[in-house]
């Protein structure tokens, strides 16, 4: 049974990793990216609700009389 000839396996595995970062680099440069986005400046609405216009107390049980 023969040997396995590894002698050219460094070549081979360093010009795949080449080819496949030069690839991928083409790749992406050619990816059109979003521009960046910028701050909206918004007024927030105030929605005036019944509730919000009437004064309510809240009693806490604490502080109510004892009985």
């Amino acid at each position: 049974m023969p040997q396995l000839d590894t002698s050219t396996w460094f070549i081979v595995i360093l010009s795949m990793i080449l080819t496949l970062f030069i690839t991928f680099q083409l790749k992406i440069s050619k990816h059109l990216f979003p521009m960046n986005p910028e701050p909206k400046q918004t007024t927030p609405l105030k929605n005036n609700t019944p509730w919000e216009e009437k004064w309510t107390k809240i009693y806490s049980p604490l502080s109510l009389p004892l009985q």
